[in-house]
């Protein structure tokens, strides 16, 4: 394939201006040093300094459960192909059509340019679209306010508080509950031009065996 005609593939799970992509084993590098700087772990429930050696014991088990339990990608900008974070769905329960969400930029310089909510919008467009799942939900930490901003932006809402759920830097934090419906998605994108179709097919769900 050319050059030119790389250029021109269209990514399957795309906003305004992200992409995501499955992770690659070469991405292990760049993700150990995302883990590794405090700006992003403090926001996050892993706290330990990961290398590479857990990372790629971290990579064999997401393989296996990609697809199925799990979905997880490498954010990308659709500008140039160059990746900024990740994002996943978790714990994906297609019995009750839920699924939790998992996101962030890995830089701080590539944080407040609108990345991270263009990503979860492309997630929560795919977990919807694609998966037909009805809810998605994240918890996030009650001093992350520029987080709580982009995933209210994106159009969760609040559901609840965990009080003193976490310990950061000397004190006890609550956790924040946020969730965003299917229809409450479809509402949002019926009012703001997204890219790509939705529903992708108008089918009706698979019959389970025996049904």
């Amino acid at each position: 394939m050319s050059d030119q005609q790389e250029r021109r593939r269209e990514p399957i799970i795309r906003g305004r201006l992200t992409f995501l992509r499955p992770a690659e084993r070469d991405d292990i590098p760049l993700i150990v040093r995302w883990f590794n700087d405090r700006t992003f772990t403090q926001y996050i429930a892993s706290r330990a300094p990961m290398g590479l050696a857990f990372e790629e014991r971290w990579y064999e088990d997401l393989l296996a459960a990609h697809g199925t339990t799990r979905w997880y990608f490498v954010i990308c900008r659709l500008a140039d192909g160059r990746p900024v974070g990740s994002c996943d769905l978790h714990s994906v329960d297609q019995t009750n059509g839920s699924a939790g969400i998992g996101i962030g930029i890995g830089d701080p310089a590539d944080t407040g340019s609108g990345l991270g909510t263009d990503a979860l919008e492309a997630l929560l467009d795919f977990g919807f679209g694609q998966l037909r799942l009805e809810r998605l939900h994240l918890d996030v930490y009650d001093f992350n306010r520029r987080a709580i901003r982009s995933y209210e932006k994106a159009g969760l809402t609040h559901e609840g508080v965990a009080r003193r759920a976490i310990y950061r830097d000397g004190r006890f934090h609550d956790v924040v509950l946020m969730a965003i419906l299917r229809d409450e998605w479809a509402e949002r994108r019926a009012a703001t031009p997204f890219p790509g179709p939705w529903p992708p097919d108008e089918v009706s769900p698979p019959t389970p065996p025996g049904g």
